[in-house]
């Protein structure tokens, strides 16, 4: 009898060093000039950039839920890591922060090397457009707790805000306005409901059109990379004075704008202001979803919301719009409990 190996028990060292080499260029394209060293390191070491009086470290965590089924029904790994990003940086931005850099954490049950290398290639597409540096992260292959093709992400995010810029939810005032940024997908929350819509109660396949008349297949809807928020929030501060921002993720808007309320006043939403996109319909009616439930878990073609005074909601439209990102007047803040309204 041979004695026993790593290998044999179904963790591949070599598998992971050829991983990492195939992630190295995709890594090193999102270094800013604060990044000390390189991959490979035992920690990421980045300085604190110029620019800052009084600077505040924001963080940030989350990962991309079940929508890496969908990933790994269609084999396709390329937008899954944006997703991730995503998830991250948004969130840090709704308190003011610029994204500094990102931290990974991917666990398999079997290293893949191509399926590594295109999810660290999303990673870093991501960091790149959020303009955030990629400065380690953990493989780890758990064979016997994992089967071979199963995956799991976790994102880390540090950003930086002066102190007198941390946003917070006390700068809101009555007869503010709600500007949305649009979001044009499912982005990455909802998914265990819109999978158990589309997939099991009516049994569609994801290579099949999305609807009638689509160009995309169900997949391509579902598997639709998240917008990244971080530029056009950063050139929206730049013109405008904003109160308060909310990342609309798992919850929906209700679940996530009055977060971005003081406990006295309510937010108004106007949902005839805005059309969601076709998807979300879709799946409303295959699952006779309702429209209160809808609302509490998908964003409904709302990415963002930003609270500022009326009279620069256009300035916020058109600072949006200079980054490429759409946007609308949605509604307006009342006197209340800290409760949001959708009329």
């Amino acid at each position: 009898m041979t004695g026993e190996t790593y290998r044999a028990a179904g963790v591949d060292i070599d598998a992971g060093e050829q991983a990492v080499e195939a992630i190295r260029d995709a890594v090193r394209s999102t270094y800013r000039p604060e990044v000390l060293g390189d991959i490979g390191s035992f920690g990421g070491l980045f300085s604190m950039p110029d620019g800052f009086d009084d600077p505040v470290l924001v963080a940030a965590t989350d990962g991309v839920g079940t929508k890496i089924q969908v990933a790994q029904a269609m084999d396709r790994w390329d937008t899954i890591g944006l997703d991730l990003v995503a998830m991250c940086v948004d969130d840090l931005v709704c308190q003011g922060a610029e994204p500094l850099f990102f931290l990974d954490y991917l666990a398999t049950g079997a290293l893949d090397r191509d399926r590594v290398a295109a999810i660290v290639d999303g990673i870093a597409e991501g960091c790149r457009q959020a303009g955030c540096a990629l400065i380690g992260g953990e493989m780890a292959e758990h064979p016997g707790v994992m089967e071979d093709d199963d995956v799991e992400l976790v994102g880390f995010a540090v950003g930086v805000v002066d102190r007198d810029r941390i946003i917070t939810p006390l700068a809101v005032q009555e007869g503010d306005a709600l500007v949305a940024l649009e979001s044009p997908s499912l982005r990455s929350n909802g998914y265990s409901l819109a999978r158990r819509v589309f997939l099991e109660r009516a049994g569609r396949a994801l290579d099949e059109p999305a609807f009638d008349g689509a160009s995309t297949t169900l997949g391509d809807e579902l598997l639709a990379p998240s917008v990244i928020y971080a530029p056009a929030i950063a050139a929206i501060r730049r013109e405008v004075d904003v109160r308060a921002i909310a990342h609309i993720t798992g919850g929906g808007i209700p679940g996530n704008l009055n977060r971005a309320l003081p406990s006295h006043l309510d937010a108004e939403v106007d949902t005839g202001s805005w059309e969601p996109p076709r998807i979300f319909g879709e799946l409303a009616a295959l699952g006779e979803v309702s429209d209160e439930e809808m609302a509490n878990v998908f964003n409904l073609g709302v990415g963002m919301i930003v609270v500022v005074a009326e009279e620069q909601v256009g300035a916020t439209i058109d600072a949006a719009a200079a980054t490429g990102r759409p946007a609308r007047r949605i509604g307006r803040v009342v006197q209340g409990t800290g409760t949001v309204h959708l009329t």
